[in-house]
């Protein structure tokens, strides 16, 4: 009796890994596509800090706002550009979580740390916009993902 219920128990668990790796097999994106985006993907609103939304809100909304500015990023195939066009959407992104967290967060240290965040990377925005400036003559031309 005890080897029949070690067998099923046994059974059960090579049964519940395959599900599982099925599943996870089912997430993977190949290599090839991970990076291709709609040309023309309808963009989000503006990410607007504001109580009328929960927190919970706020960062789905900077999320997508973030994520659309990254896909839609013009590139141009230079790794250098092609990472200063797709960090500044995601600076702006963590300046917008940032920003839902000023306007829910209690913590004293993890608000000032938001308000470095939001400087730091204003800061670093204008730096990689004054880089895009520089060295948008030498780059072949740049055109969105």
């Amino acid at each position: 009796m005890q080897r029949s219920s070690l067998r099923h128990g046994a059974g059960a668990a090579a049964r519940a890994l395959a599900a599982l790796c099925l599943s996870a097999a089912s997430f993977a994106v190949p290599a090839e596509n991970a990076h291709q985006h709609p040309a023309h993907a309808a963009a989000p609103p503006p990410f607007v800090a504001s109580t009328a939304k929960p927190y919970a809100g706020l960062i789905d909304d900077a999320m997508g706002v973030m994520h659309h500015g990254m896909t839609q990023a013009p590139t141009n195939g230079v790794p250098d550009h092609d990472f200063v066009a797709m960090m500044i959407p995601h600076h702006q992104g963590a300046i917008d979580m940032a920003k839902a967290l000023l306007l829910y967060g209690k913590d004293p240290a993890l608000r000032n740390l938001a308000q470095a965040i939001i400087t730091e990377q204003q800061n670093e925005i204008r730096l990689m916009q004054a880089w895009l400036q520089r060295h948008q003559a030498q780059s072949p031309q740049a055109t969105p993902r």
